[in-house]
């Protein structure tokens, strides 16, 4: 049984009936996008528990095998070509394993949200795609669907109802926003429902943005 990721847990309501687990990007911590709960405008959403995990400590290859948190192992500037699969799908488990918690804590799948940014965006996807039963959202902040190649033949069918949020920055200098168009085309070409947006902004995140995911989680929580 996979071991569950320390995490930390911030609930807008007592006895909450959805959850909302949000991965952090490579080098950072669960704590980074603890600050963007107050920052959202949740009126008028039922109590959501927000669970913002910790990835395991790795070596990081770009970074010269510096050990950090992260959900995989970045080789090389093109992270299209040269993937670390196997990093992949051991964060994949890590995460099906925070949502099965959530399950079992009396939310069902249907009213669960997975988020990430960068590679926690990543992660989203990787996961998401492949869960065999329909979600509340796949929100995504600035990141890419990984194992492109891959995806077509191991998304479920279920994730086809799941909708998807998928945001990017024009000036990103870290993921370009042409790999995101490339996912965002994609995820279309395969069926899936996304709402697309982009801002004048790098690797990061913008007051608009925040506005619109705001927005996002009112319309799939209605």
């Amino acid at each position: 049984m996979t071991q569950l990721l320390d995490n930390i847990e911030i609930e807008t309501a007592p006895n909450p009936t959805v959850a909302v687990i949000w991965m952090h990007g490579l080098g950072a911590d669960g704590n980074d996008f603890v600050p963007l709960v107050k920052e959202l405008d949740l009126n008028g959403l039922p109590g959501i528990r927000f669970i913002f995990p910790h990835a395991k400590a790795m070596p990081v290859t770009i970074n010269n095998g510096y050990v950090m948190r992260a959900w995989y192992d970045i080789v090389g500037t093109d992270i299209a070509r040269r993937e670390d699969e196997p990093g992949l799908r051991a964060s994949q488990a890590d995460v099906e394993a925070l949502i099965a918690r959530e399950k079992s804590r009396g939310i069902p799948a249907e009213r669960i949200i997975l988020a990430g940014f960068s590679q926690g965006c990543a992660m989203t996807l990787q996961t998401g795609l492949r869960h065999d039963e329909k979600l509340a959202g796949l929100l995504c902040l600035s990141g890419y669907v990984p194992l492109a190649d891959k995806i077509s033949n191991e998304r479920s069918d279920a994730s086809l109802k799941t909708p998807i949020f998928l945001v990017h920055g024009t000036h990103d200098g870290v993921i370009p926003v042409a790999r995101a168009h490339q996912s965002r085309d994609l995820l279309k070409a395969l069926g899936y429902q996304v709402e697309w947006h982009e801002y004048m902004m790098q690797h990061s995140l913008c007051l608009e943005e925040i506005n619109d995911i705001g927005a996002w989680l009112k319309k799939v929580l209605a």
